[in-house]
């Protein structure tokens, strides 16, 4: 990885409305953070939310929920702190 680059790690599926395991997101990170320090790790979803529009079955409530689910890793992982 060059110097200063930050790997986002598209880790909350977009496709299906099941939530992901927090355990398991957070398991996910640890081991990414073997190769990349963590401080250059970030969390995201692998899409945007824009091909629920095209038949995948994601409510409102479904797409705030994996949002709510980022964030709340991240804080877990990373702390809550404003960004350098």
């Amino acid at each position: 990885m060059p110097d200063g680059a930050t790997v986002v790690l598209g880790l909350i599926s977009t496709k299906r409305p099941e939530l992901e395991s927090e355990d398991a997101l957070r398991r996910r990170i640890d081991e990414a953070a073997r190769y990349v320090p963590l401080e250059r790790l970030a969390l995201s979803t692998q899409c945007g939310f824009a091909s629920a529009y095209q038949g995948n079955e994601l409510s409102w409530d479904d797409q705030r929920r994996k949002l709510e689910l980022a964030v709340r890793t991240a804080e877990a992982v990373w702390g809550r702190g404003t960004p350098p």
